[in-house]
């Protein structure tokens, strides 16, 4: 049976979650990107609610709402404001990175800090981004050598979310040149490791309340179980990136679905020639096709989500992910530029008032932009997509962000 109607559970998540946004979010945003990070009572207030734990499994510490579940958080939140739904901390990428690399039982360990009152100040981040590429050979330019104890790691990190805030970081580097990408390797890194250096934070062209940064690692040293035990021929790195990639398209809905609210509403108050611009029939085919964009990203969202959960419930063996990849890669792919569609046509609809401050459309086009760099670009979601579909393999260096191709921030 085909069924696109939330649970009751979840529509109670969803209005929770909305009516937050709405009276927290939305009206303090301005507040946040002057200030260009949120302050502790709206990260507190979201912690409380359980948020950033909302869905990952209750036998790691979760809430075990599952993926549609976050979906439906992360378009209300930013609906709200984009770049907090971003910014508002907690295990994050990190928290996955932990459970889809290292299993449950690591899961639950690295996870453990992020609940109770102590758990709203607590923040997590992957460093995966490099300012370079890899001289001569394919993967990344940070490197990880075997030592008598266990690792040490050298390299530069760019683009990480949070990297200012993080207590602990999930950090990739090449463990195995010759293997290239998938010679990769994951470690678990303290922020006060010796040798650990957060750089100067990134200017971003929108979503200014998250920061995202650098991270120096100059012969850091960790211990042998430090290393996330994923094998060269897992395929749990793609599915990472595809998952984070997706919350991020379920925000991408978010900031669609507020610069069409808002212009749908501009355009029936703001009049010409007598009667309302909407009416006008360029203004009215305009937002039409934002709102046809508006349903079918969020819907192919939601199915993507939801293959994520039936895999998540499938018992032993190795289960086919490539009906969630393949539906991911279309959702990202499409909302990503559905947003920037969306907020492209708010600022052009609003027409010279679209440019002011005094509305918020111009920001939106401008977290619009930068949200189609975080996690898996529309192309790479293009280049998983392709692969799926014509049953290649999926080789990582081909759909994740490299150097080479873009720069991710995640």
């Amino acid at each position: 049976m085909i069924a696109f109607e939330p649970s009751e559970e979840q529509k109670m998540v969803r209005d929770a979650v909305a009516q937050f946004a709405d009276r927290t979010l939305r009206p303090r945003m301005r507040e946040f990107e002057r200030a260009r990070a949120l302050p502790p009572d709206v990260v507190a207030a979201a912690h409380a609610m359980g948020l950033p734990l909302a869905a990952f499994p209750e036998a790691v510490g979760g809430s075990g709402l599952g993926f549609v579940t976050q979906v439906l958080i992360e378009e209300e939140l930013a609906a709200g404001d984009p770049a907090a739904a971003f910014a508002l901390g907690g295990p994050g990428a990190y928290g996955w990175a932990a459970l889809l690399l290292g299993g449950p039982d690591v899961a639950k360990e690295l996870l453990a800090p992020f609940a109770g009152e102590a758990g709203a100040s607590r923040v997590g981040a992957v460093a995966w981004g490099e300012p370079r590429a890899a001289q001569g050979r394919a993967g990344l330019a940070t490197v990880a050598e075997k030592t008598a104890s266990g690792w040490r790691l050298t390299g530069e990190k760019r683009y990480v979310l949070d990297a200012a805030r993080a207590q602990s970081f999930i950090v990739f580097a090449q463990v195995d040149p010759a293997e290239g990408w998938r010679g990769v390797g994951a470690f678990v890194v303290p922020a006060d490791a010796r040798g650990l250096r957060v750089t100067a934070r990134h200017e971003t062209l929108g979503l200014d309340a998250a920061s995202f940064g650098g991270v120096a690692l100059d012969g850091v040293e960790v211990p042998a179980g430090a290393r996330l035990p994923f094998g060269s021929e897992s395929p749990n790195v793609v599915w990472l990136f595809a998952t984070q990639a997706l919350l991020v398209a379920a925000r991408g809905v978010g900031l669609a679905r507020a610069a069409f609210e808002t212009t749908r509403a501009y355009a029936e108050q703001r009049k010409a020639f007598g009667k309302p611009i909407g009416h006008f029939q360029a203004v009215a085919f305009t937002l039409a096709d934002r709102a046809t964009d508006l349903e079918a990203a969020r819907a192919m969202v939601w199915r993507a989500a939801w293959d994520w959960d039936q895999l998540a419930k499938s018992e032993g063996g190795k289960p086919d992910a490539r009906q969630a990849l393949l539906h991911t890669a279309w959702a990202v792919s499409y909302a990503h530029e559905a947003a920037m569609r969306a907020g492209d046509d708010a600022v052009q609809l609003h027409g010279g008032s679209g440019f002011m401050r005094d509305y918020p459309v111009e920001k939106w086009m401008r977290d619009a932009k930068q949200l189609g760099l975080c996690g898996m670009t529309a192309e790479h979601a293009d280049q998983l997509a392709a692969a799926v579909a014509l049953d290649k393999d999926l080789d990582p260096g081909l759909v994740l962000p490299s150097a080479e191709t873009q720069s991710a921030f995640l």
